[in-house]
């Protein structure tokens, strides 16, 4: 596999500081949380308050939404950035959202923290080209059907571009299994390291398509190593317009982060 820029060196790992102290890569476990779309000012603005209450410090919400059909919320587009950027700076969180055309991205820049490339869009040559040309970091999620090097192939055409502020995220790849939405492959956590200097974080939200799942799938991320996880949590998921059944009430992102102190103490125990 042939790698130029993020290519592991055994130096040093890439560290993304997004300011005011927040740095994903580092020894401290990032999570980042949010309902899977921007609906409205209330609701994101509950989410940002029940959040940042708990720590947490990353705010997703997606305002452009590849969906499936081409009949469902498609989300709110530009009003969706603002309303979601204004809930961030209320509450002195950093902001996350998708992007899906090269053509917002100069009118998204002055929203958001971090870019989100989606699972569809991995092999977006063309968006990956025109994102790498920004100043700002790049959350790169794994395609559903895409391997480890064609991933990491697809940092690297950001990379190319003078952008090496990436993010990868696992987020399931789909496989014949049909009883979760997609197959997790926390194998990609340590292969990513030794391949690459880049940090990696994952999300089991869209990984299993089961609230239930996201708990236990939540401490594994944290004991192999990765660097932080992205779940979906929305003030009342029954009603979500996009992703309820994967997104977690705030009483259950309070017991998920619960798990995440407990397993990094074993881990930081065994790593002393």
């Amino acid at each position: 596999m042939d790698m130029f820029i993020i290519k592991n060196d055994g130096n040093s790992r890439k560290i993304i500081d997004l300011g005011d102290g927040i740095r994903i890569g580092e020894r401290e476990f990032t999570i980042i949380s949010g309902p899977c779309a921007v609906e409205n000012e209330e609701q994101i603005e509950l989410a940002a308050e029940a959040l940042s209450s708990m720590g947490i410090k990353i705010l997703r919400g997606g305002a452009f939404k590849p969906r499936t059909s081409p009949y469902t919320f498609q989300g709110l587009g530009l009003e969706g950035l603002r309303l979601l950027k204004n809930a961030g700076k209320r509450h002195n969180m950093k902001v996350i959202s998708e992007v899906m055309d090269p053509r917002d991205l100069e009118a998204s820049y002055d929203y958001v923290d971090i870019f989100q490339i989606g699972s569809r869009n991995m092999q977006n040559y063309t968006l990956l080209k025109e994102v790498g040309k920004f100043n700002k970091p790049v959350l790169l999620k794994r395609g559903m059907a895409a391997t480890i090097e064609e991933w990491v192939m697809a940092a690297e055409y950001i990379a190319s571009e003078g952008n090496d502020k990436i993010i990868l995220c696992e987020r399931g790849i789909r496989t014949f299994e049909e009883y979760t939405r997609n197959t997790l492959d926390l194998t990609v956590v340590p292969i990513i390291k030794e391949l690459t200097n880049l940090p990696i974080i994952v999300d089991p939200s869209h990984g299993t398509g089961r609230k239930e799942l996201i708990r236990p799938l939540t401490r594994a991320s944290v004991a192999i190593g990765a660097d932080g996880v992205m779940i979906e949590a929305h003030p009342n998921p029954c009603e979500a317009l996009s992703d309820g059944k994967q997104s977690l009430n705030f009483e259950e992102m309070r017991a998920v982060l619960s798990d995440i102190e407990a397993i990094k103490n074993c881990m930081d125990n065994l790593n002393s």
